[in-house]
C-alpha cells in the first residue's frame, strides 16, 4: 500500500451520541495531514451507492455538541455478500479512497473484517454503541451520554414513586450486555437489576424487594436490561404485582431515548481521541484493526479479537449492588 492521499469515513449500526464528535476528529486530523477525506453516506450502503461526499474543515464545524450523525447509519445487507462488498471495493477504488475509517459496532467490525480479507484497502474501526460491549475497550463512544440520561430518567421516575407508593420496573437497553442497567442501578440505587449476565444464576428478586420493605421504603425502582430471559420489564411486573398490593405497580420503558441527546463532556472527548488515533493508524499502515481505550491510554485491537471475544460486566459492581440494596 502506497502513501495514504484519500480516506473515507462513516458510520455504521445503531447511531451513538459522540459520534459526530469522532467524525470531526477524523475529518481534521486529516486535514491537519494534507490528507483529502469522503464522507460515506448511509453507512455500508453509501459504500455500494457511491454516496460520497468530500470533507473539510467547514464540514464539521458545529457538530461536536449534536447527537446522532451527520452522516446518517444504515444497516446493509448488500455487504454481506461478495456482490455487495465487490461494489463497494471498485466505487471506493473509482474514488481513489485508500482507507476507510469505520465507527460502529461488532456487525459493522465484521463487515469491515471480512472486506480487509478479501480486499487491499484498510479499513480501521472506532467502537461506537452505547451498550459498552465491545472486546477490547474499556470506552465505545456514547455509552456515557446513554448512561446519563437513564440515570436523569431513573431519578425523576423516584421523585413520582415516592409520591404515590409506587413499584417502577425501568427497562433500560442492553439485550445482550448489562453495562447500562448495572452502572445505571448502582448509580441511582435501585432496589435490584436484571442483566443477562446473571442468567443461571439464583435471583429472587421477591425476596430482595421484601427485604427492603422491611426498612418500609416509599418507593421500589428495578432496573430490566431488554430482552431478559423472564420476558422483560412488563413480564416481571405481571409476575410480581399480585405479591406486592400494596405498591402501584408500574412499568417504564426507556427506549431510544437513550440514543438521543448532546454527548457529555467525556464522549465528546474520548470520541475525538478516537478519531484522531484512526486516523492515525492508517498512516501507521495498520489494517483491520479497532483503536479503543485501555486503562486510560489508546489501544489497537485487530478486528477478529473485538468482534469473537466477549466483554464481561465487572462482578464485583453485581455484588456491590446487591449489597447496597439491603
Amino acid at each position: 500500500m502506497g502513501k495514504i492521499k484519500k480516506i473515507g469515513v462513516l458510520t455504521s449500526g445503531g447511531d451513538a451520541p459522540g459520534m459526530n464528535a469522532a467524525i470531526r476528529a477524523v475529518v481534521r486530523t486529516a486535514v491537519y495531514n494534507k490528507i483529502e477525506v469522503m464522507g460515506i453516506r448511509q453507512g455500508y450502503q453509501g459504500m455500494i451507492d457511491a454516496n460520497f461526499n468530500e470533507m473539510n474543515s467547514n464540514s464539521v464545524s458545529d457538530i461536536i455538541q449534536r447527537g446522532g450523525t451527520i452522516l446518517k447509519t444504515a444497516r446493509c445487507e448488500k455487504f454481506r455478500t461478495p456482490e455487495g462488498r465487490k461494489k463497494a471495493y471498485d466505487n471506493l477504488r473509482e474514488a481513489q479512497i485508500d482507507g476507510v475509517v469505520v465507527i460502529g459496532g461488532d456487525g459493522s467490525f465484521t463487515g469491515a473484517r471480512i472486506f480487509n480479507e478479501e480486499y487491499d484497502i484498510p479499513f480501521v474501526g472506532v467502537p461506537g454503541t452505547i451498550d459498552n460491549d465491545i472486546y477490547g475497550t474499556d470506552y465505545t463512544i456514547g455509552y456515557d451520554t446513554a448512561l446519563n440520561t437513564v440515570v436523569e430518567a431513573v431519578d425523576k421516575i423516584r421523585d413520582t414513586a415516592s409520591a404515590h407508593n409506587r413499584m417502577f420496573f425501568v427497562e433500560v437497553m442492553g439485550a445482550e450486555a448489562g453495562f447500562i442497567a448495572l452502572y445505571s442501578g448502582i448509580a441511582t440505587g435501585a432496589e435490584a437489576i436484571l442483566i443477562p449476565e446473571t442468567r443461571g444464576e439464583s435471583r429472587d428478586l421477591k425476596k430482595m424487594i421484601e427485604t427492603g420493605n422491611k426498612r418500609k421504603k416509599s418507593s421500589n425502582i428495578i432496573i430490566v436490561a431488554e430482552g431478559e430471559q423472564e420476558g422483560g420489564a412488563f413480564a416481571i411486573a405481571e409476575k410480581l404485582k399480585d405479591d406486592f398490593k400494596e405498591y402501584d405497580v408500574r412499568v417504564s420503558v426507556l427506549g431510544h431515548l437513550q440514543r438521543g441527546g448532546s454527548p457529555s463532556a467525556i464522549d465528546r472527548v474520548n470520541a475525538s481521541r478516537l478519531g484522531h488515533a484512526a486516523v492515525e493508524a492508517l498512516l501507521d499502515d495498520q489494517k483491520s484493526v479497532m483503536v479503543g481505550i485501555q486503562n486510560g491510554e489508546i489501544s489497537l485491537v485487530p478486528f477478529r479479537k473485538a468482534v469473537k471475544l466477549h466483554k464481561d460486566v465487572n462482578h464485583d459492581l453485581i455484588t456491590l449492588a446487591e449489597i447496597l440494596s439491603v
